[in-house]
């Protein structure tokens, strides 16, 4: 089968470079950008006299049915065409004869894959926002229901103060907000529409770039046209920012895998997002937070892709450029995939706020309190803090908590400590008392969540008004 461009050739290509030089099995996922670019190409060119008006409407109309039958199941791309690209001009000419032919005057399959990537990284990325913000939203309310649910709050793993379970999840709203942040960077960044640019040099037609950027909804156009057709930063900042997101995951991932555990058992996980085991009957696995685990390095492995394919290549085009579609598409098929398991299965979760509370009391966490207690009284912190240390070190000896002590077992290691000691270290009152801006105080906590769903609020808007 004859190659479009088979005019320089002698020779068919041979078939195991065929295989090996052909997109179409993955790239044809491109074909609606593909097409919607076709399409304002070609009313360009009709608009500007470069082919007929009425071969401008024959081209269109050929397009918009193809499109139709590639959604209807009615069409299978052939590998014989290489990319999408080559396989929709060629259905568009055995459709509609020579006029099919004239579509691609004035552009290369340089500018024209460029502008492909673009309309689709624009509409992925839109998407992975809308995931994220529903995610957040999950946050928000599983943390307005649980303000007062205490746990412990950890440094090195090891039980520190106590903070709550609101407090905790606002922490991970914190962490997407800026998600959304760096995606919706990458999108700003990302606007300019590079068809125009021609292989490398633009062209010699009249062409009008600004007409297809409004048409395709870009906010500006490429400005050289080498980097028009060479630039793919926006792909590896796109995969930068999933790979922070993934990471953002993987960490909430890891503390469900631990907290469902008998070891702590905070939360128990819904039977429907566990699986069990083939030969113990007692386990309740979290597959789908190990699986979210370890494909966050699949994620970092698209990034990495990305970074050593562009890290050589001269200007302009090359083919190893090829090689950014399937790790751009593994990488939001990816995050796709787990954000759209992750928030189901995170707004299921149980509390086992006993639990929680229980392992709270334990491990001393209100020790930097009883340090405050007696530096509110006029003590420096660091004696008090030495004070408190050797107060922790004879509990331990004992088996006792700070709370179960006696009056005359506080002030015999210092007079300051008065009966309202016992009030200071309540696990309530040391989360009341934290009621800095950031802190886990649940009024406190409230207004972050109102925080956070006022963005959620802002991000939709500006959404659905783009």
């Amino acid at each position: 089968m004859a190659k479009l461009w088979a005019g320089r050739f002698q020779k068919e290509i041979d078939l195991v470079v065929n295989d090996f030089n052909s997109s179409i099995r993955f790239d044809c996922r491109l074909y609606k950008e593909d097409i919607a670019g076709s399409i304002a190409h070609a009313n360009m060119l009709g608009k500007q006299g470069i082919i007929e008006g009425h071969e401008a409407e024959k081209i269109v109309e050929g397009l918009k049915a193809i499109l139709s039958d590639i959604e209807g199941g009615k069409i299978e791309f052939s590998p014989d065409y290489e990319d999408i690209h080559m396989n929709i001009e060629q259905l568009l000419t055995e459709r509609i004869g020579d006029t099919g032919k004239r579509l691609h005057t004035g552009r290369s399959r340089n500018d024209q894959v460029a502008l492909d990537m673009r309309l689709y990284v624009k509409k992925e990325i839109n998407e992975i926002i809308s995931l994220i913000l529903k995610f957040m939203t999950a946050l928000c309310k599983k943390s307005r229901e649980n303000l007062e649910t205490v746990m412990p709050g950890y440094t090195h793993l090891q039980r520190a103060q106590p903070t709550t379970f609101a407090h905790y999840m606002m922490a991970y709203a914190n962490m997407l907000k800026r998600d959304v942040s760096r995606l919706t960077d990458c999108l700003k960044r990302m606007d300019d529409m590079p068809l125009g640019s021609g292989a490398l040099a633009s062209t010699t037609y009249p062409i009008d770039r600004d007409f297809v950027r409004e048409q395709l909804g870009f906010q500006r156009l490429t400005d050289n046209s080498l980097d028009g057709v060479s630039d793919r930063d926006y792909c590896v900042e796109l995969c930068s920012d999933l790979s922070i997101l993934m990471m953002h995951l993987s960490r909430l991932s890891e503390e469900i895998i631990s907290w469902c555990s008998w070891e702590f058992k905070f939360i128990e996980l819904d039977d429907a997002y566990s699986t069990g085991s083939s030969i113990m009957p007692q386990k309740k696995n979290p597959d789908v937070c190990e699986l979210i685990r370890g494909k966050t390095g699949r994620v970092y492995g698209s990034l990495t892709t990305m970074l050593s394919m562009l890290k050589g290549l001269p200007l302009a085009y090359n083919k190893d450029m090829q090689e950014d579609k399937e790790a751009v598409f593994d990488a939001i098929d990816t995050v796709k995939q787990c954000l759209e398991v992750f928030i189901p299965m995170f707004s299921t979760i149980s509390l086992c706020k006993d639990n929680m509370r229980k392992a709270a009391a334990k491990g001393f966490l209100n020790a930097t309190d009883c340090a405050d207690y007696l530096t509110k009284k006029g003590m420096p912190f660091r004696d008090a803090y030495k004070i408190v240390g050797s107060l922790v070190n004879e509990c331990i000896k004992s088996d006792k908590t700070l709370e179960s002590l006696t009056l005359e077992d506080f002030r015999a290691i210092s007079e300051s400590f008065g009966p309202d000691i016992y009030d200071a270290l309540d696990l309530n009152t040391c989360v009341q008392e934290r009621k800095v801006l950031g802190g886990p105080a649940p009024k406190e906590v409230e207004r972050q969540i109102n925080v956070i769903e006022a963005f959620i609020k802002s991000e939709v808007e500006s959404h659905d008004e783009a």
